[in-house]
């Protein structure tokens, strides 16, 4: 029998531990740590910020989507690693000591790292949980005239909920007249399509355009006081409503696993071994990939390192790798959306589509990840 650890329960954790569920016997032991029972399904803050959706509707209870897959849940946090004696001790949780494992996941995404902008929860909306996005949709509907200000901070890696927001609070504007009394600004740290390639940079910047919102880019904000945001280089932007993404690093817990890069985050294999440790995989926001960090990246990461735990067990070569491929579709005005696809490294090239379909694809995606795990 082996013991298989899966450390965190964001889109990686519970991917990892469905596909392990599925492929392996019920002789094996499953065990998903997570610091919260709750699922948070991140890409739908937005609609619900914008009351498109419920906050019952972007979340679901982890415990029992995991025994009805047979996976054992501890909700708890993880309080350290010991690779070279494979055990883990949690705390903080309805179980603490040293749980031992065969085999480990390590799916614990990334933390705040909002020390970098000064200003940052004193002055500005975010959307980083149910209760935050319900509190920046309070505060749309009390946002009748001025300045706005949408955007990321360096470190974020994180711009289709940006532009989101900024469609959504246009279309918001314009259905209760107020959208010739607001200025609309994205500000960005990166150069123009650094994020989401030049391709889809400008058929964004045209939908932008439409909508009269102003795009500002290699804007990298450094600190936030009341009514203005200023970038590294002391230019400074007004703002009356303001939502920005803050910046992010890996998770503490992966300096147990030896010297994570700068802004800590694991390096893997393409089979996402974590490098330096046998049996140990990793996947999700957690691991040092470039380009940004979005939902699907991570699902498939923890299907990857799934499959090859699985292989692993069985006395197979831990064959299956992971294709570093972008797909985002950007929900804009109207019901739009921009679609983009392209693998981050290779030359091939890139796929750009653009038309209602895809802003109704994408939430249809949502509604059957919600079916699916709930």
């Amino acid at each position: 029998m082996a013991k298989i650890l899966i450390l965190g329960g964001g889109f990686s954790g519970v991917v990892a531990a469905e596909r392990l569920a599925e492929q392996l016997s019920n002789e094996h032991q499953i065990t998903l740590v997570s610091r919260s029972r709750q699922f948070v399904f991140y890409p739908a803050l937005v609609r619900l910020a914008f009351g498109k959706c419920q906050a019952k509707d972007v979340s679901f209870d982890l415990r029992s989507a995991m025994l009805d897959r047979r996976v054992n849940f501890i909700e708890a946090e993880v309080a350290r690693i010991d690779p070279y004696e494979r055990k883990v001790t949690i705390a903080n949780g309805e179980v603490e000591g040293n749980i031992p494992y065969d085999f480990l996941i390590f799916a614990l995404g990334r933390r705040l790292a909002t020390e970098r902008v000064t200003g940052f929860y004193e002055h500005a909306h975010h959307l980083l949980n149910v209760d935050k996005a319900i509190q920046f949709g309070n505060a749309v509907d009390n946002f009748h005239e001025g300045h706005a200000v949408i955007g990321y901070c360096p470190g974020a890696r994180l711009p289709v909920p940006v532009f989101e927001t900024a469609f959504a609070l246009s279309q918001r504007l314009q259905e209760r007249g107020d959208r010739e009394r607001v200025k609309i600004t994205v500000v960005s740290p990166d150069p123009f399509g650094a994020e989401i390639g030049d391709e889809a940079a400008t058929a964004l910047s045209k939908a932008l355009a439409e909508q009269q919102i102003e795009f500002l880019h290699n804007f990298p904000i450094r600190t936030v006081s009341q009514g203005f945001v200023m970038s590294e280089l002391g230019r400074s932007v007004d703002f009356k409503l303001l939502m920005l993404l803050p910046p992010f690093r890996g998770a503490a817990a992966a300096s147990d696993l030896g010297m994570p890069n700068p802004d800590g985050y694991i390096d893997v294999t393409r089979t996402m071994r974590v490098v330096g440790h046998e049996r140990i995989y990793a996947g999700g926001d957690c691991v040092n990939f470039e380009g940004p960090k979005m939902g699907h990246m991570a699902a498939r990461q923890g299907e990857v390192a799934a499959m090859n735990v699985a292989a692993e067990i069985e006395g197979r070569e831990p064959v299956e790798d992971y294709s570093h491929e972008l797909k985002l579709v950007i929900d804009a005005a109207g019901n739009d959306g921009i679609y983009l696809q392209k693998n981050i490294w290779t030359n091939e090239p890139v796929t750009l589509k653009h038309g209602r379909f895809w802003a109704w694809a994408k939430r249809a995606q949502k509604e059957f990840w919600e079916v699916r795990h709930s």
